[in-house]
């Protein structure tokens, strides 16, 4: 099935400077080690729009922002999606820049912080009119951000990605978009259930491989999200609400992670598909998996499956699924 054109033909917006944004920023670099909280920054005598955050602050932002920073691999991915490129990003996990799967799109995009949180130099040099703070909640480090613009925390507990996606597309001025984005994918999820035939209903682990070992995805983070819209059911421990974004398993209980279908997220760009799989195959208790054994295993981009995910990582999710269990 061709894939849905809303999702081939997605423009990316590069952004004008502001010259009234280069001048409040100039303003607050002397002033970004303060935490007295603004919520109104950067958008002093510009038009703005009242939005409420994922924590329930009602922040002041820019009705249509032209300089947007990142703070996480969601905000990147939702605001790319809804056709806006920033102008700063934070690394994503196990990764120097963006995350692989977004690396084409935002390559020229300056990094200005890691998973562990923004280098706030960095992100006054970016001059932003208006900051997404994905799940920040450092209220010090929310305070100086606060101090170079709006500052919007977009993800809220249940770390849905569709929550925050139609949240970026309320501060970005975006709400169409991500309307439809959200319709699109609803379409696609629809098709794919229906073309998976006697594989709809199965079973589906998903585990992360690294030098550390292997470590499960329970319920409560994206790629969870996504497999649930399918109709999946999950083994083991998956089905059960998890306490961290992972779940370390030791070799001698991987038995817990079999399947019908299995998917192993590395986060090695330098592994081949073929090798991981094959030094997998070669551990006994690998062996003893019957999608191992009834060769239902697949390598897959960790960067999308099995971090933070957004609305572009789901319908590559998608695509990926299609290719392995559609016949």
């Amino acid at each position: 099935m061709a894939p849905n054109a809303f999702f081939s033909s997605r423009g990316i917006a590069r952004p004008a400077l502001s010259a009234t944004i280069l001048a409040a920023c100039a303003l607050v670099v002397t002033a970004c080690g303060s935490s007295e909280k603004s919520d109104s920054a950067g958008a002093a005598g510009a038009e703005t729009t009242r939005v409420t955050d994922a924590t329930g602050t009602a922040v002041a932002v820019p009705a249509a922002p032209q300089r947007v920073v990142t703070l996480s691999e969601m905000d990147l991915d939702s605001a790319l999606t809804l056709g806006v490129e920033p102008v700063g990003l934070t690394a994503g996990r196990g990764q120097t820049g963006a995350p692989a799967y977004l690396a084409d799109k935002a390559k020229d995009i300056p990094v200005v912080g890691a998973v562990t949180g923004p280098d706030i130099e960095k992100v006054v040099q970016a001059k932003p009119d208006v900051i997404l703070a994905g799940q920040l909640a450092d209220e010090q480090v929310l305070a100086q951000l606060r101090k170079i613009a709006p500052t919007v925390v977009t993800i809220d507990s249940t770390k849905s990605w569709k929550k925050s996606l139609e949240l970026t597309g309320e501060v970005l001025g975006r709400t169409n978009e991500a309307e439809k984005f959200l319709a699109a994918y609803d379409a696609e999820v629809t098709a794919l259930k229906k073309d998976l035939g006697s594989a709809a209903g199965a079973t589906v682990s998903v585990t992360r491989y690294s030098a550390k070992g292997s470590a499960v995805m329970q319920q409560g983070v994206f790629i969870s999200d996504v497999l649930k819209d399918l109709g999946f059911a999950r083994p083991g421990i998956q089905a059960e609400q998890g306490e961290g974004h992972s779940t370390p398993i030791s070799e001698e209980n991987l038995d817990q992670i079999d399947g019908d279908w299995l998917f192993i997220g590395t986060l090695d760009p330098g592994t081949s598909d073929t090798e991981l799989l094959a030094a997998l195959g070669k551990k006994a208790a690998y062996e003893q998996l019957g999608a191992v054994r009834e060769k239902h295993a697949t390598v897959i981009d960790g960067t999308k499956w099995t971090s933070l995910g957004g609305a572009e990582a789901a319908v590559s999710v998608l695509d990926d699924i299609r290719k392995a269990m559609v016949k």
